[in-house]
Order: structure tokens, then sequence, then C-alpha cells
């Protein structure tokens, strides 16, 4: 184990006192030494090294700001040290320990500039990637013998298949408290049987595709951004553009394809879920018979309705996978990087949902589908 810097005070000098430093003045031990030499108040005429077996950067530094703290001169420095000193002697000892800080006015215009510069970029950025997707899309028109029709339906089973567990018992669950919730506020009106109008509706026409896009982006659309990012910092992306396979082709499009064409049997399925859900929460707390409110159903919901749902979910299912693929195909420089896009992906694809939802509300309704 290597030895410890030590240090003691000599009183006995003609010229005053001074500091005799001994022991190893190096990273690993100079810890403590440093917090006692700060402690050191009294005047210290010259700080000795002659006793010094060893010393690095670090030690000389903690030397040097001792020096200039006390008003010192170092001696006894042997000549390896003497580099080490002259290395580090001019550095700032009393410097600020942070870089100065501009005033707000100056920081905020500077931050709101480099935000819309970066957003230009990006808006560069999902142009071209678009550009790709058409390209490549009229080049698979073109030779249909090459659409990879196994990622595809290899994609449409990790979307579609596979999420029907967790996308069914979030949909029943949300039946449940839609139904639940529903009827309690409606019974202050005497007014429970329209908790199948209420359940009916909202599950049709707008928690059911929506939810179901939250959760395919949280799902699917990481896992693209994941396994993109990935393949771009294993270059695998550049070794296909080298042999001349289009990743665009190969890895976007059936992703692309698959989370469209599931949302859409997605959405259905979660309002159908929902819909039961709120069903048993009618059959054992309101008395509504299980098959008597799924008829019910039939009559109180409108047809469009389902048309709205069905029109939506496809539109969500392209936007949550153009997220996840364009910002795995920006990945660039360490695995951190996936991580954060990964990240962006989600938050972009799930804001945009939310913002189509909004629109599409607005649009219906002023076509009389309100």
């Amino acid at each position: 184990m290597q030895q410890g810097a030590e240090y003691s005070l000599d009183d006995h000098g003609a010229d005053g006192t001074r500091l005799v430093l001994s022991g190893h003045l190096t990273l690993a031990s100079i810890g403590p030494f440093d917090r006692a030499v700060k402690a050191i108040d009294g005047p210290i005429h010259a700080i000795d090294l002659a006793g010094v077996e060893e010393i690095d950067t670090v030690g000389a530094w903690v030397v040097c700001r001792a020096a200039h703290r006390l008003s010192s001169e170092i001696t006894g420095a042997s000549p390896e040290a003497l580099r080490l000193l002259a290395s580090v002697q001019d550095i700032d000892v009393d410097g600020p320990m942070r870089p100065p800080r501009p005033p707000v006015w100056e920081r905020v215009p500077l931050a709101v500039g480099d935000k819309v510069f970066g957003a230009r970029s990006g808006i560069y950025g999902v142009v071209a990637f678009f550009g790709q997707i058409l390209i490549g899309a009229g080049s698979l028109i073109r030779h249909p013998r090459r659409f990879p029709i196994k990622a595809l339906v290899h994609q449409m089973e990790l979307v579609g298949v596979t999420a029907l567990p967790i996308i069914g018992l979030m949909s029943f669950l949300i039946g449940i408290v839609i139904a639940q919730q529903g009827s309690v506020q409606l019974e202050q009106f005497g007014a429970e049987s329209l908790t199948v109008n209420l359940v009916g509706r909202i599950t049709l026409r707008e928690l059911g595709v929506l939810m179901t896009a939250i959760m395919v982006a949280g799902r699917s659309g990481s896992a693209f951004a994941a396994q993109l990012g990935t393949m771009r910092l294993t270059e695998e992306i550049d070794a296909m553009r080298t042999i001349g396979i289009s990743p665009v082709e190969v890895l976007v499009i059936p992703r692309i394809v698959a989370a469209t064409f599931m949302m859409v049997l997605l959405g259905f399925y979660a309002s159908l879920m929902a819909i039961i859900g709120g069903a048993v929460v009618g059959d054992l707390t309101l008395g509504i018979p299980f098959w008597t409110f799924l008829a019910r159903i039939q009559e109180v919901v409108p047809e469009h309705d389902l048309w709205v749902g069905l029109i939506k979910a496809p539109v969500f299912g392209l936007i949550v996978a153009l997220a996840g693929c364009y910002h795995g195909l920006q990945v660039r420089g360490n695995s951190e990087e996936v991580g954060r896009r990964t990240t962006m992906a989600v938050v972009s694809a799930i804001f945009a949902v939310i913002v189509l939802d909004a629109f599409f509300a607005v649009f219906f309704t002023e076509i009389g589908w309100g």
C-alpha cells in the first residue's frame, strides 16, 4: 500500500517557520494532506520538499497553491519536482471555479436562437427522411418482388399480436373506470342508463384508439428507435448500403406498414375490450345485464363514431412508426445517443398523436360527425 504524504512544522529555522514535507505527494494520497495544509494559518517562510519521495502533477499543484496562500518559497525540490512545479506555478489558484455566466437578457435570446437553429436542422432532416421513404416506396412498387414480406410479417407480429394482452387489459380497465366514474356522476341526475352512451361513444371515438396509440408509441415506437439506433452504432446500416441493400426498403418501410395496418386492428380491439369492461361494471353495479348493455351499444352509438376511430387509427400508427424510425436513424456517436433518441421518439410521437387527435376532433365536428 502506498504511503501517504506527511508534514511537520519546523520553528527552529533562522529565517522563520518551515513546512517540511515527506512521503508521497500523489493523487492517491494527497487528499488528507491538502485538508491539513489548508488548516494552517500562521506565516510559513519556506516549504521544504527535500524529504518527498514521489510527486505528481496534482501534488505539485497543491504545493504551489499552499506556497501562494502562505507566501512561502519552495526549497529542497528534486529536478523532477522542479519541472512539475514550473509547469503548474502559473496556474491561477484563486481563479473562478466556474466560467462567467452571461446575464439573463443575453442567455435567453441565445438559447432561443439555438433552439430555432436546431429546429431548422430537424425540419431538413425530416423532409430528407420523407424523401427517402417515397423513393424507397416507389422502388418497391416498380419491383414488387423485392418487398420484404417476411420482415413485414415479423413486424406485424411484434407490433400487433404480442401487444394484444397488454392493450386488452389496459382497455378493459379503462372501460371499467369510465363506466364506474361516469355512473357516479350521472346518478346525480337520475341518468345512470346513459352510462351505455358514455362508454360506447368515448371508447369507439376517442379513448380506444388514443390510448392504443400511446401504448404502441411507448412499446413499438421505442423499439424501432432502439433497434435502428443500435444498428447505426454497429455500422450494420452502412454495411447494408455497401452491399447494395437499401435500409429504408428493408428496415423502415416494413415497420411503417406494419404499425399503420396493425394500429387499425389494435384500435378496434381496444374499443371492444373497453366496452366489455363497461358492460361488466353495468352488470355488477348498475343492474344492466351484460348482453343488454352490448345490445344497447348498437342502438345508441352512431355508426360514424366507429368510422372516426378507424380513420384516426392508421394515421396515429403512421406517426408512431415515422417518429421511431426517424430518431433511430439519427443516432450518432455513442450508446447514450440511443437512449436519448429513443426518449425523443416516444415523446414526439405521443405529442404528435395528441395534437392530431385535437385536429381530428374539430374536423369531424365541422363535417357533422360530432
